[in-house]
């Protein structure tokens, strides 16, 4: 058995449901110090976290990842076990394989590998693991990167391994992600019978005619980069259950990704002056996500793509689709940030799963970009 292999199996094994890590990390910080890394565990309420570095100084190339995962819904649905990793025709099933316990292990052996190598290798190789990135991320690498800039370390670059690849092993490298602003809407009526509107005032009547204006504006054309903004409503809830009586409120939640041609203020401002046009009394609370972020075309995106086409054969494009990931933590440092892992078409979903070929390559992709980075 491969060691990439070995070590995602012992990973998956355990239910590292976010925040627990269980024991996820004590297992890669053993590996990282017997080969050489300086290893600090930094714990942030219910959040694990850590930081190691191997050399002693210059430029520091960082892997970022995280040992939390999503939980797995009914497991009897599963056809295996979530949390016992299992072997079936060149697939390895489990939770957290493609997202991203599969990633964590090749990026480690990699190293191990590279530093075995070049054990006196020029600049500095670090890992950022946390088990609060599929959870609140207010604990994890947000906390971590606060404590690194306090102390004055800079990170130059960070490669992430998520689950970047769309149809194919290699088509994907993510050099960005789009901003994420959520929004809690309650639009407060007057209760009544249906009988007797004039007595009542219903917030549903009421919010109809605004959220039908939110969903069709057209906010902006995007970028070169990325796409343009959209608006989505997540949830809708309003009544007593009653058919008869008129309700109280209405409560929406909804959200925005968006591109840098918008800005969470903006956005913030564009609904709160349709709310007031459209007249309602309401309550709005928003939580920001993240602000997009890019890396632009250069060096490290052409030496990820070249590393990914060597392995593969496929020239990889770059991209800002998808969610939110860490990344958004780590690039306003300067940091350039690229995102690129196995294929995200099982994750968060019932029989998660990852091609072990696809991880073997995955791991001569990041020794390639190791080697590239701090011998060349």
């Amino acid at each position: 058995m491969s060691a990439i292999l070995e070590l995602a199996q012992a990973l998956i094994a355990r239910a590292s449901i976010t925040p627990d890590d269980a024991g996820c990390q004590r297992l890669l910080r053993r590996r990282l110090e017997q080969a050489g890394f300086r290893c600090e565990a930094l714990r942030f309420g219910a959040v694990d976290n850590l930081w190691a570095v191997h050399g002693a100084s210059g430029s520091l190339l960082a892997f970022a990842g995280h040992t939390d995962v999503v939980p797995p819904g009914p497991e009897q649905q599963w056809t295996h076990p979530p949390f016992t990793p299992t072997l079936l025709d060149g697939m390895l099933y489990g939770r957290g394989a493609a997202d991203m316990k599969g990633g964590l292990a090749a990026m480690l052996v990699a190293a191990e590998r590279f530093v075995s190598a070049h054990p006196d290798h020029p600049g500095r190789l670090g890992f950022l693991i946390t088990s609060d990135e599929e959870g609140p991320a207010v604990d994890g690498t947000a906390r971590v990167m606060q404590s690194l800039v306090q102390r004055g370390e800079k990170i130059d670059w960070c490669l992430i391994g998520e689950p970047s690849c769309q149809t194919q092993f290699g088509d994907t490298v993510r050099h960005g992600r789009r901003g994420s602003l959520s929004a809690e809407l309650l639009v407060h009526g007057i209760q009544g019978h249906v009988a007797y509107p004039q007595r009542a005032d219903n917030p549903i009547h009421r919010l109809a005619p605004a959220l039908a204006e939110l969903c069709a504006m057209h906010w902006d054309q995007g970028t070169a980069d990325f796409p343009a903004t959209s608006f989505q409503v997540s949830n809708f809830n309003a009544g007593t259950g009653a058919g008869n009586v008129i309700p109280d409120a209405a409560h929406v939640r909804f959200n925005f990704r968006y591109s840098p041609a918008f800005d969470s203020t903006a956005l913030r401002q564009h609904v709160a002056e349709l709310l007031q046009r459209h007249g309602l009394r309401h309550t709005l609370t928003w939580q920001s996500s993240g602000e997009p972020f890019l890396t632009p075309a250069g060096r490290f995106s052409a030496l990820i793509q070249d590393a990914v086409e060597k392995h593969t054969g496929i020239r990889p494009q770059l991209d800002t689709g998808g969610g939110t990931s860490d990344g958004r933590f780590i690039a306003p440092t300067g940091t350039e940030v690229m995102e690129f892992g196995p294929l995200s078409t099982s994750i968060h979903q019932l029989d998660e799963c990852v091609s072990v070929e696809d991880l073997e390559k995955l791991g001569e992709i990041y020794l390639a970009v190791m080697q590239k980075l701090l011998t060349d």
